[in-house]
């Protein structure tokens, strides 16, 4: 009897332990999401800082608000990346023009477009390049390539020269 006892007051307590945890884990997963979002909801406001900064409009008192800003979105977690020349990849990545070059070796991000957000290791936004491939003696001329004002007017479908692969990497011709 005190042994039928005792096993049922050891499990009772391993089933505590276990919500304890399960309810320990699930807020810690609510208040990533929810960090996620208030920030997700925060990168446009960001981007246009970039593009001011970019530009050197952004002087002044505009100056500190933007610059507090990016100090306490940092602080909370968010962290930029896509840089020229990383290696394309399409979980960390978004195509948004697609050239070929001599100058690579491999799918390549050429121009970012908008850089890339994420919160550990939570993507809010992949970034958006511009990606050339390796030119080969198939479809690898230079018509297609980024000029040097970063516009690729020959990438629309249909252009001589453009890439009409799909998602999957087949071709849709």
């Amino acid at each position: 009897m005190l042994a039928e006892r005792t096993a049922d007051l050891q499990r009772l307590q391993a089933e505590y332990a276990n919500y304890r945890k399960r309810v320990e884990r699930d807020r810690i997963a609510v208040r990533e999401q929810a960090l996620a979002n208030v920030l997700a909801a925060l990168l446009p406001v960001l981007d246009d800082i970039g593009r001011a900064r970019e530009h050197g409009e952004l002087t002044g008192g505009f100056k500190s608000v933007g610059e507090s800003l990016e100090g306490i979105a940092v602080k909370l977690g968010l962290t930029s990346f896509g840089e020229s020349g990383d290696p394309f990849d399409p979980t960390l990545h978004e195509a948004l023009m697609h050239s070929y070059s001599a100058d690579v070796t491999e799918p390549t991000a050429v121009q970012i477009l908008q850089p890339g957000y994420k919160v550990g290791e939570r993507i809010i936004r992949p970034a958006r390049v511009a990606v050339a491939e390796p030119a080969d003696d198939l479809g690898g001329s230079s018509e297609g390539t980024l000029g040097g004002d970063g516009q690729n007017g020959d990438a629309r479908p249909g252009a001589e020269g453009a890439d009409d692969t799909g998602a999957s990497g087949t071709s849709k011709e």
